[in-house]
Formats: structure tokens, sequence, C-alpha cells
């Protein structure tokens, strides 16, 4: 199931006004784990979700896999990897730095191969901060060493906790990586299909039911037509006692006549609709209320006006085909609202339908169908012309049967002739009469039935190629985390560059990355929101102050906007507040003594947007988590509590090797 909905927040604080325009959450199970999942399958998941940005998870299925038995050394490089991923060495709790002790006092037992190795240059590289640049080259030169996979893997994991002149020497590999992956996969065209909501069902309108009048002419028809064949018996009873020979002629033409009338009046009036079906398809039949104009209501028209007007026959302008089409397109939009109304989704889930409808509006008008849909059931003159002669010979028929039997007859026969004639005419007319209303009836269930079919099965067609295409082109969550990565990475390198900085004269860095002022938003079951537009803020940390960069990206293009400079001291800082509201989301508020509060929207709210057995605390964190909220909040309250006495605690050339928190 995957969701879409509407929404709009907004506030006067500086650098907050967001917008959504839409969200959706896509039913993919990759991160769903079964509670009785082997420990195979919890660590499959674990690394999954470190590869998508998600240590903190990554932490706790790669810890349980663990804790379950499944223990070598790739499983144990994985976790070195996500307890590391995202944070410094302060950010390390005691326990956690115990355990990676542990961890590489065990590198040794392992059988040697990549993954031994792997973990073995990880732990090299922790030992190596602080260190002189001469003393890192081996370790250097092991990390080449590895497979390329490898290799990449610690260099974006390790990014925040390798600092100094080790990350220098790092760098330069690190942004030709990026440079490399940042465009990669045609993410210009694909990007879009990630915050595209997963199409809702085809549905097409269920023909009307017979009427009560149509009802009420198949209960006649019975009585009429036993009237019409006693009549007519009695009257062609009456010709054969008078003239037996002229009787037997009258009674063939009448039956030729007949049967020609039944098969040409039948395609021409038990098909086509008469005057009284024409303005309304068939009088009998109820017509389409026109829904509520509610909000769904209001999006279908829009969305309907909006496709009409760039699907376009050759020859129409926009306005022009809205005018022309404007009963067609008002009676498609209350198809649509009523079909759909119900299901409590969001537009966008019916667009394509929408959009379809379109095409298939301007491709009717192309065949000259737009407001004839049955050309078929116009009637060839010929079967007209038959159908006239037929009812006239029909009729001239029983008048000469009248004249035969009335010939030289005894007094009563005249009467009983005239109104075996009259009863004939009557009920031959009513019957006449109900016969084609019930034909028309049957015709047009058939017709409109086979029309069901075929509307549905097209529109059918329309969803598969629509989801079809969209699960083609959505990238992965791998995906989308690699290329935002590698605009983080580059939007660091030209900050530091601007500041004209190298690694080694930062204490520390943090990146954080918030939704912009307008959006889309996505994600998957048990994964972090991913937006289509993003505000990418960067604190740059050094014994001079605080440098602060912010700029707006569009992650399909990674285009940029906005782009805000500052800097202030380490006093300047003097509080840092997180408010959390359960219908707004996560704000930051960072207040300086020579300036107003600074309020960051981080994160909106989650709660309408939650799929069954998901937990709203845990979405959060998760989406926290990932967007380096955790890490800069703890950064920057650190600051904001102990002012210029923070630089020393935080020098990393102050760390003894592999000494990360004691």
């Amino acid at each position: 199931m995957s969701d879409s909905y509407e929404a709009t927040y907004s506030s006067a604080a500086y650098d907050s006004t967001i917008g959504i325009q839409a969200e959706t959450v896509h039913n993919s199970s990759v991160y769903l784990v079964h509670p009785d999942a082997s420990p195979q399958e919890k660590y499959r998941v674990g690394v999954r979700l470190l590869e998508d940005g998600v240590p903190s998870r990554a932490r706790e299925m790669i810890t349980d896999a663990m804790a379950h038995g499944y223990h070598h050394a790739e499983v144990r490089f994985h976790w070195v990897l996500a307890m590391l991923s995202g944070r410094t060495h302060h950010d390390l709790s005691t326990e956690e730095v115990q355990r990676l002790h542990r961890a590489a006092r065990l590198v040794g037992t392992y059988a040697e191969d990549e993954w031994t190795e792997a973990l073995r240059v990880t732990f090299d590289l922790l030992a190596a901060i602080g260190s002189a640049g001469g003393t890192t080259r081996p370790v250097l030169k092991q990390l080449q060493a590895l497979p390329l996979r490898l290799h990449d893997a610690i260099l974006r994991h390790l990014d925040l906790i390798l600092t100094g002149g080790l990350k220098d020497e790092l760098w330069a590999e690190t942004l030709e990586r990026a440079a490399a992956d940042r465009f990669g996969k045609d993410r210009a065209q694909r990007v879009w299909a990630y915050f595209e909501p997963s199409p809702i069902g085809a549905r097409a309108a269920f023909p009307h039911l017979s009427t009560a009048a149509a009802a009420a002419a198949q209960a006649a028809l019975p009585l009429r037509v036993t009237l019409f064949v006693v009549s007519a018996a009695a009257l062609g009873a009456l010709a054969w006692i008078a003239h037996p020979a002229h009787a037997a002629f009258e009674l063939l033409v009448a039956l030729g006549a007949g049967h020609t009338a039944v098969r040409c009046g039948g395609k021409w009036w038990g098909r086509e609709a008469r005057a009284e079906h024409s303005a309304g398809s068939d009088a009998s039949q109820p017509h389409r209320q026109t829904p509520p104009a509610d909000g769904f209501t209001k999006g279908v028209r829009n969305k309907f006006d909006h496709y009409f007007s760039v699907r376009t026959p050759h020859g129409f302008t926009p306005e022009a085909w809205l005018a022309h089409t404007d009963e067609v397109r008002g009676g498609l939009a209350a198809e649509i609202a009523d079909l759909y109304r119900e299901s409590r989704i969001g537009v966008d889930r019916v667009t394509w339908l929408i959009r379809h409808l379109a095409e298939e509006a301007r491709n009717r008008h192309n065949n000259g169908t737009l407001f004839d849909r049955h050309p078929q059931d116009r009637t060839p003159t010929r079967t007209k012309v038959l159908t006239v002669v037929a009812l006239t010979v029909l009729v001239a028929a029983p008048l000469s049967a009248f004249g035969t039997a009335v010939s030289g007859a005894a007094q009563p026969r005249p009467l009983w002739a005239f109104l075996a004639l009259l009863g004939a005419g009557w009920s031959g007319h009513a019957a006449a009469q109900l016969w084609l209303k019930v034909r028309r009836e049957r015709y047009r269930l058939a017709r409109e039935a086979r029309e069901y079919q075929e509307e549905l099965a097209a529109r059918q067609d329309a969803h598969r190629r629509w989801k079809a295409l969209l699960d083609a082109t959505r990238p992965s969550e791998l995906e989308m985390e690699t290329w935002l990565t590698c605009d983080k990475t580059s939007f660091v390198d030209e900050a530091l560059r601007h500041h004209r900085l190298a690694w080694r004269d930062l204490i520390t860095h943090t990146v954080l990355v918030a939704p912009a002022r307008s959006y889309k938003r996505a994600r998957v079951r048990g994964g972090p929101w991913r937006y289509s537009h993003y505000v990418i803020r960067l604190f740059l940390f050094s014994r001079d102050g605080v440098r602060e960069v912010s700029s707006e990206f569009k992650l399909s293009d990674s285009t940029r906007k906005n782009e805000q400079r500052s800097n202030y001291r380490f006093d300047a800082l003097s509080s840092v507040q997180v408010t959390e509201n359960a219908d707004v989301g996560y704000d930051l508020e960072l207040v300086l003594t020579n300036g107003p509060a600074r309020k960051i929207r981080v994160k909106d709210a989650d709660a309408h947007q939650l799929e069954p057995n998901e937990s709203a605390r845990e979405i959060s964190e998760i989406s926290l988590s990932s967007a380096g909220f955790t890490h800069t909040f703890r950064l920057l309250e650190g600051i904001a509590a102990d002012g210029k006495d923070w630089i020393e605690r935080r020098n990393p050339d102050s760390q003894t090797p592999f000494q990360l928190a004691d």
C-alpha cells in the first residue's frame, strides 16, 4: 500500500517556512524483519540499512545477529562501520568504546580474507588519528590495496571520525569518487519516480441496471403478443373460410413482411437511440450525480483541467480545447471522483488515470468519436428503406385479409372480422413498442457491459504500463543515499575552498540535512524520509569559531540556490533548543548573543503517514539520525554549554591513538 497526502506547514521564524507538496510511503519490504527471522536475515537487513544511510538501525540489527551466534569477519566489519558511521569519537559511549577495543583484539582470530584485512585496516585508521603525517602512510597503502567496495565503504562511514592531516590525505580520493558517482545511473531522469506514489488500481463505472420501465415492458409483452396472435389467427381464419387461396397468399405476404420488419426494424429502432434517448443516452437511465465539491473532488477537477490543457489535438489552443470539452471533462471528473473518493487517497495516486483519460479524449476527437461513441449503431439507409417497405406491406396485408373475410359473407362475419382486425392492429402495435423497448434495453446492457470491460481493460493496461515505468525508473535507497552523499561531499569541498581551510585546520565538522521550503517527500516502510528539495547546512568548527554555510539543493539535478553564510565565535552561541511537536515536527533553535534566535525546521511530523506496525517514535529517530541531527545537536549543545573550553576537549591532536573516549 502506498498513500499520498497533501499538507502545508508554515512558520514565520527565520528559514523555517515549509510546504509539503506531496508525500508517500512505498510498499517495500527491504527493511522488514520477522520476529522469528534468522540471524543471517537480520544481518542482511542490517547491512542494507547501513548502505542506505540508516546506521542507527543497522547497529541494532547487526548486534542482534551477533548476539544470536552469527559472527565472523564480514559481520564484525559491518558492525564496526555501523558503530562509527555518522559519529565522532565523542559520540561513542564508554561501553561502545570498550566493545570496539574487544573487537580490535579479535581481528587476529579470524581466517585471513578480504573482510579480515578490511577490519584490520579500519582499526589501523582509528589508531592513526592524531598521528604525524609520516606514520599514516603504511595504513593508507593498506587502504588502497583493499577491494574498491570495501575501500569506499570505509571512507564513507568513517567520514566524521577521520579528521586532521589523515583526512587531508584521503580527501582527494573521496572527492574523486563523489564526482564519479554524483550524476551516475541516470540520476536526473530517475529521481522524480522516487516521489511518485504507487498508482491505485484501475476502476470503471459499472453499467446501469435495468430500470422499472424496462421491467414493466418485459412483464407486459407476453399479454400483448398473445392478444395479437389470437386476433391475427381469427382474422386469418375468417379470410380462409371466405377464400382459402387469397387467404393463403395474404398469410405468406404478411409473414414475409413481418419477418423483414422484425429483422430490419430491430436493427434500426432496437439499437439506435431515439429522440427521447439522445439527450442523455437513455431517458430511463439514472444520470451520474455530481459528487460534493470536497478537497478530493476539486483536486480531480484541477488535474483534469491541467492534463486536458497540455494534451490538445492539432489545431486547438489549450483554452479552445478546454471550452470544447467542458461537458466531457466534467463528466469524466465526476466519474473519477465518484469512483475513488471513498478510498481516502490523495489525488496524486489517481493522476495516472486522469492523464490516460485526457489522452483518450484527444484520440477520440482525432477519430471522430469524442461526442458519438457508438458510430457502429448508425443504421444503413438500405435497412431503413427495407423497414419502411416491410411495414407498409405489413399494414396492407391485414387490410387485404379483412377484405377477403367480408367479401360475400353473411351478416355476422364482417363484425367479427372488424374486431379481429382492430385487435390485431392495436395489440400488434403495442407488442412491437414493448418488444423494441425490451430489445433496446437488452442491447444497451450488452453494449455497456462490453464497453465496461473494454474501458476497464484499457485502464488496467494503462495502469500496468505506468506502474512498470515507475518500477523500472524508481531509484533504490542505496542510489538515493549515494547521490545525497555526493552532494554533501561536493558542498563541503566548496565550503573548505571558499574559506581556504584544510582538514588539518578544523577541529570537526557536521552536516545537517533538512527539508527545503517546498518539497515532496517519500520513504520506504521502515526507512527515513527523503526529500525532492533539501537544505544542506554545514558547520565547520575551527579554533577561530564556527563557520556555517547553507544552501538549498534540488535532488534531481543537484542545482543550488539561496546560499547563506555566517560566522560566530564559540561564546556567541548561548543556547541550543529542540522543539518537538507531534503535529508539526522537530525545530532546532540556535540562540546567539548578538542576533535573533535562529529556528531551523529539521523534520516534519510523521503521525499521519505511518504504515501498520510502524512506530512514530522509531521513524522519527531513523529520519533524524539519517539527517545528521543527533550529531549536530550534540556538537552545538556542547559549544553552548562550554564556550571556548569546548576546543580543548574536542581537539583531535590531543587524542591518544585509539583512545576514542577514555
